[in-house]
């Protein structure tokens, strides 16, 4: 395993983490998630360089997108809960009280 596969799986692996066990504010949540999918569009953009495949160009394009869309929901319900709740802070939110 190369280093720079190493480097992609390590940012995954603990942005993953950090998703697992900072669990008190929203916004950190959402920026673990961010860089789960930094992550992914940087390994997408290299293997088709690596591997001389020229058909999986437009894959890193269709995932920085689905990332954009993701950060614009998260970001809603982010301003949407510190409204309604007063912080973002996600022990106050239960879906049970909805």
């Amino acid at each position: 395993m190369s280093l720079l596969h190493l480097s992609f799986y390590s940012a995954f692996a603990l942005s993953g983490l950090g998703l697992a066990f900072h669990r008190t504010h929203l916004i950190s949540a959402l920026l673990c998630l961010e860089s789960m999918m930094l992550s992914l569009y940087v390994a997408l953009s290299i293997w088709p360089v690596e591997n001389q495949a020229a058909s999986f160009t437009l894959t890193p394009v269709l995932m920085l997108s689905f990332s954009a869309c993701e950060a614009g929901a998260g970001l809603a319900m982010l301003v949407a809960s510190t409204r309604t709740h007063g912080s973002d802070h996600l022990h106050n939110l239960n879906l049970l009280q909805c």
